[in-house]
């Protein structure tokens, strides 16, 4: 499930439980463009994967409180522990793999 962040959507609620991956990204970014692709798949492919999509020219503050300084960043979260904080592009199968099993 992908879901685009606005500001109804409680972020810390959202990553407590299951599987979530918060893309901090922005429309003018070719790498991050890409992302999108790899993570349309993966949510396709993953019904138990949430997928937070945060574009940072819109919600600067909230990229700024995520130490947000490239795009794109990507957080992974399980249960509410953060496993891991990447930048750059990444094919699908290096982030599920990022999931405890």
């Amino acid at each position: 499930m992908i879901k685009h962040y606005d500001n109804r959507i409680n972020l810390e609620e959202e990553i407590k439980t299951g599987k979530v991956v918060v893309d901090f990204f922005a429309t003018w970014c070719g790498p991050c463009q890409m992302l999108g692709g790899e993570l349309e798949e993966m949510a396709k492919e993953n019904d138990d994967i949430t997928i937070i999509k945060i574009d940072i020219d819109n919600h600067e503050e909230l990229a700024h409180q995520y130490g947000v300084m490239v795009v794109p960043t990507i957080y992974f979260y399980q249960d509410g522990e953060l496993l891991s904080r990447e930048t750059g592009f990444m094919p699908k199968e290096k982030m599920k793999n990022l999931f405890h099993k």
